[in-house]
């Protein structure tokens, strides 16, 4: 009778498939400072880094980390002024324009901060904050004028 060899269903070890590394595509302090270690470790030992030249290279690198944060900051603070935006619609009439290219207008119910852009439900459907067209103060309910107490007898 023949044996089959025994057969493992998962030959990677702990992983199904071998991890896939994406090779580094920012430049950052890490790899700036990697970069000015091997230069400073193979320089010339008869001519070397001019220091001079190692403070523009840090001074450069703090400016760009600075002006990193500084992106980061300003995109937060353009993502908070959205959710503001789409918070202050809620109770106002809204205007948009349909994929069928109608303009649709309706009252503003809620505001979902889910995605990248904050959604508005219209009537039961969500638009985008960024394809509101237009925002009107909602219509103002008529009230019923009161009756006087003596017209309805002199008719």
């Amino acid at each position: 009778m023949p044996i089959d060899p025994v057969t493992t269903a998962n030959t990677g070890g702990i992983y199904a498939t071998a991890p896939v590394r994406k090779p580094k595509q920012d430049m950052d302090g890490d790899v700036f400072m990697s970069l000015l270690i091997t230069q400073l470790q193979n320089q010339d030992p008869s001519s070397p880094m001019d220091t001079s030249q190692m403070i523009q290279q840090t001074t450069q690198l703090a400016m760009m980390e600075k002006m990193n944060e500084l992106a980061v900051t300003s995109g937060e603070g353009f993502s908070l002024q959205m959710r503001v935006a789409a918070a202050s619609l809620v109770g106002q009439q809204v205007s948009y324009v349909n994929a069928a290219g109608e303009t649709v207008t309706g009252i503003a119910d809620s505001v979902s901060y889910v995605g990248a852009v904050p959604t508005i439900s219209i009537g039961g459907k969500n638009i985008p904050l960024d394809v509101i067209a237009s925002v009107t103060a909602p219509p103002k309910p008529e009230v019923p004028k009161p009756e006087t107490p003596g017209a309805a007898a002199a008719v």
